[in-house]
């Protein structure tokens, strides 16, 4: 117990002095909320936007069978509504599904995002008509509907500015606690968002060419954090989410033993410094699962997502 106590001091310590006003810290695996503040908050959310997107092509690619090596071309107009890639993509290029997704998690490229939903847009349910981009993003919000994430909205499937003096997509630290815990839970998400880099493959005019793409994410294997998003716009600030795992418990009961995987997901947005913050609120957060799981991992519906 002195041992709990002591690193839940030295966690609370290292975050006391961080300037976060939107934050959220859960157990991945049962939900519970070991610390927030604001997380109710809509604000922008720039680039996290784009789990949310990589979630929707793999829920696709998984029900309908589809080959994630299947190629996308890179469709017409992504200039001219101010998209730039971050790794060089170009009306016309071809690129996998897969690898369009790794450039989207790692490398938080917005063309790569719009191709893929562009490309699986125009192959989903349409029942409203919707040009296939902007069905994609309507599956988007179907998705998010459907976990329970009741202050979030998705315009674009990459996360860029959009006009507030209209309307401007929105999220909450809390929306999006659930998504990632969702995200967990689907095939393949958490190897992707593991990568520190990933040689994708862009074809142009025919002609392979290989690149090699890194991982936004300066954090990942640090303090066991394997994943899992940056964002940053002007509106947004600077945004991040970390999941960190640690070695699973186990404990045996007579004949029985059980484990219990132990997961700590941190949402933080608008942060004036996102790394040092999540860093230091994934060390707060460790201290809190310490001192919760001593006290036995009581569950309560009004702290669990």
């Amino acid at each position: 117990m002195k041992k709990i106590i002591t690193t839940t001091l030295l966690a609370a310590c290292l975050w006391s002095s961080q300037a976060a006003e939107n934050y959220i810290i859960i157990d991945n695996q049962t939900g519970t909320i070991l610390d927030s503040k604001n997380k109710a908050a809509k604000v922008q959310v720039a680039s996290l936007t784009k789990i949310a997107t990589a979630l929707v092509a793999l829920d696709w690619a998984d029900l309908t069978k589809s080959d994630l090596a299947a190629l996308a071309e890179v469709p017409a107009g992504v200039a001219s509504d101010g998209m730039v890639s971050a790794i060089g993509l170009q009306q016309g290029d071809s690129v996998s599904l897969r690898d369009l997704i790794y450039c989207a998690l790692l490398a938080s490229d917005n063309v790569a995002a719009h191709t893929l939903a562009n490309h699986i847009g125009a192959r989903v349910a349409n029942p409203e008509g919707l040009n296939p981009a902007n069905n994609f993003v309507a599956h988007m919000n179907a998705l998010a509907r459907t976990l329970f994430m009741k202050r979030t909205l998705f315009l674009n499937p990459s996360g860029m500015d959009y006009r507030t003096d209209i309307i401007a997509p929105h999220s909450t630290a809390e929306d999006l606690a659930r998504l990632v815990r969702h995200a967990y839970n689907s095939a393949g998400f958490a190897f992707y968002v593991s990568q520190k880099s990933r040689e994708i493959h862009i074809f142009r005019g025919g002609i392979d060419t290989p690149i090699q793409i890194h991982n936004t994410n300066e954090l990942l294997g640090k303090d066991g954090i394997d994943g899992v998003k940056t964002g940053r716009t002007r509106r947004a600030g600077d945004c991040l989410i970390l999941s960190s795992l640690r070695a699973p418990e186990s404990q045996r009961e007579g004949e029985t033993v059980f484990i219990t995987p132990r997961r700590i997901n941190v949402v933080l947005l608008d942060s004036p410094n996102r790394f040092s913050e999540g860093q230091a609120l994934v060390a707060h957060g460790w201290g809190l699962y310490e001192a919760w799981a001593a006290a036995g991992r009581p569950i309560k519906k009004s702290t669990s997502l």
